[in-house]
C-alpha cells in the first residue's frame, strides 16, 4: 500500500495547484519554505533537516505531500501512522510522537494518522492551499481505513493573551469567537475537534510551548475483525566444515535460501553470526588477525551472492554476520539485511567480546537500525548484543516487532548465555526473538574450531503464545533449518490486554533510557 501519490490538480483562489509526492530534489525548497513559515520558532527550534525529510520519504512516502504552483512549492504536509494504545488522547510531545522528527515510530498497523506538519507559503495563505492539504490527509486516512487523525495545534497567538487567559481559557475564547487564532480557527473549520490542551508540546514562543490536541474521526472507518498478520521465518542452523573455495561456500548457502523460498515460502531467512568464516578453511594456515582481514576481502563477493539470492527468492535475507573494514581501517562485525530488491543495510555489532578483541581486533559500531519491512518492523542484535537489555529495549521502543539474533558460540555455556538473554528480551519487550547459530567444526581455523548451536524462536510468555515461551526449537548441533510462523497481531493483543503488560507498565517516572546512537531507520 506504500506508494507514490499520483499528481492531482486542485483549484485554489489564485489558480491551479498540483499535489504530488515530494522528491529528494525538493528537499531544499521544503526546508526554506518551513523556515519562512515559522521564523519565530527558529531561535528555539529549527527547520526540518535533510536527513529527517529523507527519513519521512523512506518510511511513509504516501504520507508526504507537496503543493506546487507554476513549478514552485507553496505548501507541504507530513504525516505518519501511529498506535496510541489504550488512551488515544493521551498527552505527548511533538518530538516524542515524531521520534525527534525522523518518524521512526511510524506503524503501518496503527489506527491513527498523525498530522506532523502542514505549512503554506505566507504569500499564498487564505487562498485555499491549506484546505487542499487537509483534504488529501483526510482521503489518506480513509484509504488506509484508519480510525482517526490526530495532531497538535500551535496556540498561534497565545503569547498576546497569556496574561489574560490560561491556555484552556484561550481555547474556549477562540471556540466562542471572542478572539481569533488563525491556526485553530482553520482546524475547526476543517472539521477537527479540540480534545485537550498539552503543555510542553513544542518549543514555540508564540504558543508558550502549548498546543491543542485535535481529532478528526473517520466517518467510514470499519473495524477489522479476525485479521492476522502472519509472517514465516526460517533459522538456518549452519554447519561449519571445510570448503574448497567461494563457490563451494556459495552452493551451501544457496541450497538453504532456495529451500526456504521455493519450498516453504519464507518471508525472512536468518543465517548465524560469522558463518562466512568457513571461507578461511580454503586459504591455508594463517594467524587469526591475518585471517579475519583476508576474510573481509570477500565482502564484495559475499554481498553480491546474498543480494542475488534475496532478489531471486523475493525474501528478506539476514546474512548472519561478516567482517567489514571501515574507512578508518578498523574492523566491524556486521549483519547485513538483504531486501527482495537486492538492496541491503548493515547492522554492526555494538558489544565486542574479549575473544573478538583479542583474536581478531574487532571494534564495536555505534548504530542500531530500526528496519521497516512490508510485513514487520525488525531489528538485529548480534550474539553478545542481546545480553545487554538496553539495546533491545531501545529497539522495542522504536516499534520493533521481530528481533533477529545471529550468534556463534563454542560451548553450551555460551549458547545458554545468548538464548536465555534472548528469551528475557522477548518477555520484557513483548516481541519475537529469532535466534540462529553455527554448528560443526573448523579445525584449521584459529578461534573457530568448535561450536555449539541450536536455532530457537522465543515469544512473550502469555496465553497468546506457546506454553513455555518457545515458538519453535531445533535439535542441537545438527545441520538443519527451523521454519515457523509468527502472528504479529498476537503481540499487540498481548501488549494491550495481556496478563502482564511490561511495555505499558514501565515506571518511566523512575527510570529513563537515554540512547547516544547514530541510528537511521532503513
Amino acid at each position: 500500500m506504500l506508494k507514490n501519490m499520483e499528481p492531482r490538480e486542485f483549484q485554489i483562489k489564485s489558480g491551479t495547484v498540483i499535489a504530488r509526492t515530494p522528491k529528494e530534489e525538493d528537499i531544499p525548497a521544503m526546508i526554506n519554505l518551513h523556515h519562512s513559515c515559522f521564523p519565530a520558532t527558529m531561535g528555539t527550534d529549527e527547520a526540518w533537516r535533510e536527513d529527517q525529510l529523507l527519513s519521512h520519504l523512506q518510511i511513509f512516502e504516501e504520507g508526504q505531500v507537496v503543493l506546487e504552483r507554476e513549478g514552485k512549492i507553496i505548501g507541504v504536509s507530513s504525516s505518519l501512522i501511529v498506535t496510541m494504545g489504550r488512551d488515544p488522547l493521551r498527552h505527548h510531545t511533538y518530538y516524542g510522537i515524531t521520534d525527534d522528527g525522523y518518524f521512526y515510530n511510524h506503524d503501518p498497523q496503527g489506527d491513527t494518522l498523525y498530522g506532523a506538519e502542514v505549512y503554506v507559503d505566507p504569500a499564498c495563505r487564505g487562498e485555499g492551499a491549506g484546505a487542499v492539504l487537509y483534504k488529501i490527509r483526510r482521503d489518506l486516512c480513509k484509504r488506509w481505513n484508519l480510525r482517526r487523525i490526530l495532531a497538535g495545534g500551535r496556540l498561534w497567538n497565545y503569547e498576546h493573551f497569556a496574561d489574560q487567559f490560561t491556555p484552556e481559557e484561550y481555547v474556549h475564547a477562540v471556540q466562542d469567537g471572542k478572539i481569533k487564532d488563525p491556526v485553530m480557527g482553520f482546524q475547526l473549520r476543517e472539521g477537527f475537534v479540540v480534545r485537550d490542551v498539552m503543555a510542553n508540546y513544542i518549543r514555540d514562543p508564540r504558543s508558550k510551548n502549548y498546543a491543542t490536541l485535535i481529532e478528526w474521526l473517520n466517518p467510514v472507518y470499519q473495524q477489522a475483525e479476525g485479521v492476522d498478520r502472519k509472517v514465516r521465518v526460517a533459522c538456518v542452523q549452519y554447519q561449519m566444515r571445510k570448503v574448497s573455495g567461494f563457490e563451494d561456500f556459495a552452493a551451501q548457502v544457496r541450497y538453504f535460501v532456495e529451500t526456504a523460498g521455493e519450498d516453504y515460502g519464507v518471508d525472512y531467512v536468518l543465517f548465524p553470526e560469522f558463518f562466512s568464516v568457513q571461507l578461511l578453511s580454503a586459504l591455508g594456515q594463517m594467524g587469526s588477525r591475518e585471517g579475519i582481514r583476508h576474510l573481509a576481502e570477500f565482502t564484495p563477493k559475499f554481498c553480491d551472492l546474498m543480494s542475488t539470492l534475496a532478489r531471486e527468492q523475493g525474501l528478506h535475507l539476514i546474512a548472519g554476520s561478516h567482517p567489514v573494514v571501515q574507512e578508518d581501517g578498523t574492523l566491524h562485525n556486521e549483519a547485513m539485511l538483504f531486501r527482495p530488491d537486492g538492496s541491503f543495510v548493515s547492522q554492526p555489532k555494538l558489544h565486542i567480546t574479549p575473544s573478538e578483541k583479542t583474536w581478531w581486533g574487532i571494534s564495536g559500531g555505534n548504530q542500531l537500525l530500526v528496519i521497516q519491512t512490508p510485513k514487520a518492523k525488525i531489528g538485529i542484535l548480534i550474539c553478545y548484543d542481546v545480553e545487554f537489555p538496553e539495546a533491545a529495549r531501545y529497539l522495542a521502543e522504536q516499534g520493533v516487532e521481530i528481533l533477529f539474533v545471529p550468534y556463534c558460540t563454542d560451548n553450551r555455556q555460551g549458547y545458554l548465555r545468548v538464548t536465555k538473554c534472548a528469551a528475557a528480551r522477548a518477555i520484557e519487550n513483548q516481541i519475537y526473538v529469532v535466534c540462529s547459530g553455527v554448528v560443526g567444526n573448523l579445525p584449521d581455523v584459529p578461534a573457530m574450531d568448535i561450536h555449539y548451536g541450536r536455532a530457537v524462536v522465543f515469544t512473550p510468555s502469555d496465553f497468546e503464545f506457546a506454553r513455555d515461551g518457545i515458538q519453535a526449537e531445533s535439535d542441537p548441533n545438527v545441520e538443519t533449518m527451523l521454519v515457523t510462523d509468527l502472528d504479529i497481531s498476537d503481540l499487540y493483543r498481548s501488549r494491550e490486554a495481556g496478563s502482564v503488560t511490561p511495555l505499558m507498565d514501565r515506571r518511566r517516572d523512575l527510570f529513563e533510557l537515554k540512547a547516544n546512537l547514530d541510528t537511521p531507520l532503513k
